[in-house]
């Protein structure tokens, strides 16, 4: 009898242990406060004029936290619901559409991006050092496009670039490549051609088929290229570090911007928490399955092989100082990048991790090791600008110094 109670108590122990490993992450209260503490010192010290900042895992939000001014000209305070310029943080979701695209077998990552778009067939590729062109090795894929090793490259973060199109007048796509396809990382617009051929495929604009595809499955209520007239007063001012103070630019009438694959949504932190979420749960949240498991997967693994993410200087010092953080150790998947193994870094985000941002220093990070994913919003330029990515980093040491 007792050896039977024994194997009952034991059991019991056994099956209580493994639903708590099983358990999704939380924040310590004292984390949460500390979260706050530090979000309102950073805004009295001129670090940013706002942050939003939100911690989620894989059933829901574990802390949100609004500090700051939306408007400081007006007075506006900052809440939750402040829709903001999310601008690189597009291409994440016009990934996914990619993806989607591929998962119905419609296209793979391999396919030429000239068999969709003619006017990528043979682009050659600039001689180092001058403006002669030779052809290119390979051609240019989907892969290519989605891992940022294209050869495609910004007019604000590479000089050769800001230099053509202001030589030539051509938009940052019609140039000649900067290098051979999957030789380098470099940070493009890359995304913006996927987009485009999201649209070929699918035979639908880019927005409609984020629209109809992802943000309404998701319900991402105020994530659009265009803020109607009703949300117009929730939108963000943007401001510009000059010296050792921000200065706040007015809001223009109409929020409205290009649709591109690489850039021009807003959104709020609550929609794009939703997409994360649906990451972070392998490609489905609630009733909406956006992605398989798999090909969420396929986004985390190395697609660059051998090389790494190189550092994008600042060609243009208005809109960037050099990033990102982690190159010349990180790898980039499909839309992400993947935070190496370093020991030096043992206080941030787990080896794994996969992240990007937007150049307002819209920031975000998904932790498959840990179950966690964290969004940090603010509108200042230029991207990287130091005291955002202070705040940036320091909450994200607040979070793991208090998860468990």
């Amino acid at each position: 009898m007792l050896r039977a109670i024994l194997q009952v108590v034991i059991a019991g122990a056994l099956l209580a242990h493994a639903s708590a490993s099983l358990a999704a992450p939380l924040l310590t209260e004292s984390g949460k406060a500390e979260l706050a503490r530090y979000s309102s010192d950073a805004v009295r010290r001129g670090l940013a004029s706002g942050v939003v900042t939100l911690v989620l895992n894989r059933d829901g939000i574990l802390y949100e936290n609004a500090t700051g001014k939306r408007d400081v000209a007006h007075n506006a305070g900052l809440n939750m619901d402040a829709i903001f310029r999310i601008a690189s943080m597009t291409k994440p979701i016009t990934t996914v559409a990619m993806l989607m695209l591929l998962e119905e077998g419609k296209a793979t990552l391999d396919d030429p991006v000239s068999k969709y778009l003619p006017a990528f067939a043979n682009r050659p590729v600039l001689v180092e050092k001058t403006h002669a062109t030779r052809p290119a090795k390979r051609p240019i894929t989907i892969r290519h496009l989605l891992s940022h090793t294209s050869g495609l490259g910004y007019a604000f973060s590479d000089p050769t670039v800001l230099q053509l199109v202001n030589a030539t007048m051509k938009s940052e796509t019609d140039l000649p490549l900067l290098h051979d396809p999957g030789e380098k990382w470099t940070y493009s617009p890359a995304t913006y051609v996927a987009g485009k051929v999201v649209e070929k495929i699918s035979g639908q604009p880019l927005d409609v088929f984020l629209r109809t595809r992802i943000f309404e499955p998701l319900k991402m209520v105020d994530t659009a290229y265009k803020v109607p007239a009703s949300k117009v007063s929730r939108v963000i001012t943007i401001h510009y570090r000059q010296g050792a103070k921000l200065v706040e630019a007015p809001n223009e009438a109409v929020q409205e911007s290009v649709v591109r694959g690489d850039s021009g949504l807003y959104s709020t932190v609550r929609d794009y928490n939703r997409f994360l979420r649906m990451l972070l749960n392998g490609g489905t949240l609630e009733d909406a399955k956006i992605l398989s498991a798999q090909s969420v997967a396929m986004m985390g693994q190395n697609q660059i092989g051998e090389i790494f993410i190189r550092t994008q200087p600042d060609a243009l010092h208005v809109s960037t100082k050099p990033f990102p953080i982690g190159a010349g150790k990180d790898k980039f998947g499909l839309g992400f990048q993947i935070q190496s193994a370093d020991t030096a870094l043992a206080q941030f985000r787990s080896p794994g991790s996969l992240s990007w941002a937007g150049i307002y220093n819209t920031h975000f990070w998904i932790d498959p090791k840990r179950e966690i994913a964290a969004i940090v919003l603010m509108q200042v330029l230029p991207f990287y600008d130091g005291g955002a990515i202070k705040v940036l980093r320091d909450i994200e040491e607040v979070i793991y110094r208090n998860l468990n």
